[in-house]
């Protein structure tokens, strides 16, 4: 059973980490990187983006966070 207090935590992470990736993706496109520099910064970071939502949803599941500092 998943309590209240966790998923309101879950879910201001995942808030905050959209507007993070989103101030992120913003920049990438603001700078103006050549072509091929901009498909793979945007590529990668599109990538970390999602490892860190699998990541905050699955810490509701497991007392044990998927990535470790």
């Amino acid at each position: 059973m998943i309590s209240i207090s966790a998923a309101v935590t879950v879910i201001l992470y995942l808030i905050i980490a959209g507007v993070i990736f989103g101030l992120l993706w913003w920049l990438i496109s603001y700078c103006g990187l050549p072509e091929p520099f901009n498909k793979i910064a945007h590529v990668i970071l599109a990538v970390l983006a999602v490892f860190v939502c699998i990541g905050i949803l699955l810490s509701l599941v497991s007392s044990q966070p998927l990535f470790r500092p």
